[in-house]
């Protein structure tokens, strides 16, 4: 098997207050490209779409602009910001940190399936 795609030619497009993403479909792996603008937060943007109280989505993800904080359910805390890769499980808020957007690629196939959809 060898399957090729570009973020840029994505299956998926989907919006979401303050932010979009981009999502491609392989056979064994979905990548999500997704930009979170100045302001966005999890808690207030996508909780009302996903019906949870935290994000209930697991992440592996690579920062590659700006920068996002991230508290676990537990309390939990960490800033994550560009070049930086990280594991998230289910159970957290996020925000976008300062004036610039952040944009995550994301790993793995839950967030391209089920992120910012009810």
């Amino acid at each position: 098997m060898l399957e090729v795609k570009t973020p840029s030619k994505p299956d998926e497009h989907r919006d979401f207050p303050h932010g979009h993403l981009e999502a491609v479909h392989l056979s064994e792996l979905d990548c999500a490209v997704a930009t979170f603008e100045p302001g966005w937060r999890w808690s207030q943007d996508l909780a009302p779409i996903a019906g949870t109280d935290s994000c209930q989505v697991h992440h592996n993800g690579l920062v590659a602009q700006g920068r996002m904080h991230i508290r676990m359910d537990d309390g939990t805390e960490t800033e994550v910001g560009p070049g930086e890769v990280f594991v998230c499980s289910p159970g957290h808020d996020a925000w976008t940190v300062g004036d610039e957007p952040c944009t995550v690629y994301d790993f793995a196939g839950q967030m391209a399936n089920s992120y910012a959809k009810s």
